[in-house]
């Protein structure tokens, strides 16, 4: 799958700029229209605001593809907030150098002037802020296991004679897997096929380590731990996107389709809690951009236009993203005060997540 994805030039992500939409393979949130970064825009000004207006502010992103997303909060800050763009530096951590291009035409002569760029978390610069992670965690690489009569089994792939794929049953390949499994359990029945995302568990102590403090907002598609290994779910989440349409062939058109995992959530917040940040909420998509949209329509002479009422409804809605994507919220360092958290969100973050006793740093 890590070659499938990432592999220099052969890679589903490293053969330039993918298309997103309705002339790619797959549609997202960014690709419904600007009101999705807007949104962002305005919770980052409230962030910024809650930080006490700090004199250096941040606005980090991870997977920021061709730069679309980061145009639209750029824009939006610019519009609405001039004090908090006069101080404001923009991150994206991107190592492949195609997309640091795009994401420099995307955002143009003006907006680029807020651009950093990091080629890894290491080097990230000492700054205070807000990082914004859409549909990064579910594209990493994961482990595919089976449980069977003497336990799990991670299912390597191999090749038949003809030269097609498939999977075969081999012993862990990694010791972190090996710990994963093991506190995965063994309360399963023969047969039972799900996946690991053990990528996510280092990527986020990358972010632990580095020089960044503030709120981590990530938004995915995915579960808490007690409905991502349901019986109804033998088989996994693990899916490929192909021409508009996915299905569970993620051995066929390897470098042309994309190739994607729904995130544990709970292992995620759980992860977090143990590198010493703080879960702050864990909701549904289209609740989070509700209660971010409610703020701005309560500001006089805000008057949404019908294309910004379209987008609204297309985000938020259950039948269409508002349902299926998640937003974890977490706090890492900073300034902010174990008082000043919101007790009663972050209670029902952790009732949501099946973690009702983890503790605040």
């Amino acid at each position: 799958m890590q070659l499938a994805l990432y592999e220099p030039l052969a890679g589903y992500y490293r053969q330039g700029v993918r298309r997103i939409g309705r002339a790619g393979d797959f549609y997202t949130s960014v690709s419904v229209g600007p009101l999705y970064g807007e949104l962002f825009a305005e919770h980052a000004a409230g962030v910024w605001t809650a930080a006490e207006s700090p004199e250096r502010f941040a606005i980090l992103e991870q997977g920021a593809h061709d730069g679309t997303l980061a145009r639209d909060v750029l824009e939006a800050i610019h519009r609405r907030h001039p004090e908090l763009a006069a101080r404001l530096t923009y991150v994206i951590i991107e190592p492949d150098e195609t997309l640091r291009e795009a994401q420099q035409a995307c955002l143009g002569p003006e907006l680029s002037a807020h651009l950093i760029h990091a080629a890894t978390w290491a080097q990230v610069p000492e700054i205070q802020g807000l990082l914004i992670c859409n549909e990064l965690l579910d594209a990493f690489a994961v482990h595919r296991i089976e449980f069977t009569s003497e336990g799990w089994r991670e299912l390597h792939v191999t090749t038949r004679e003809d030269g097609t794929f498939e999977f075969v049953q081999e012993v862990p390949s990694t010791s972190a897997l090996q710990v994963e499994l093991e506190r995965l359990g063994n309360d399963f029945p023969a047969g039972f096929v799900t996946e690991l995302n053990v990528a996510m568990l280092g990527w986020l102590e990358e972010v632990s380590q580095s020089a960044f403090t503030g709120e981590i907002l990530l938004a995915d598609y995915g579960h808490a731990a007690r409905e991502y290994y349901i019986p109804e779910r033998n088989g996994g989440t693990l899916r490929r996107y192909y021409q508009h349409r996915t299905d569970d062939r993620v051995l066929e058109d390897l470098g042309e389709a994309d190739l994607t995992a729904h995130v544990n959530f709970t292992r995620l917040a759980e992860q977090a809690v143990a590198l010493g940040m703080t879960v702050t909420e864990f909701i549904e998509q289209g609740r989070f951009l509700t209660h971010v949209a409610a703020r701005l329509l309560r500001q006089p002479g805000f008057s949404p236009d019908p294309a910004w009422m379209r987008q609204f409804q297309t985000l938020t809605h259950p039948g269409h993203l508002g349902h299926a994507f998640q937003i974890l919220a977490l706090q890492k360092g900073g300034t902010e005060s174990k008082a000043e958290l919101d007790a009663g969100r972050r209670e029902a973050a952790l009732r949501r997540l099946g973690m009702e006793s983890a503790p605040i740093h």
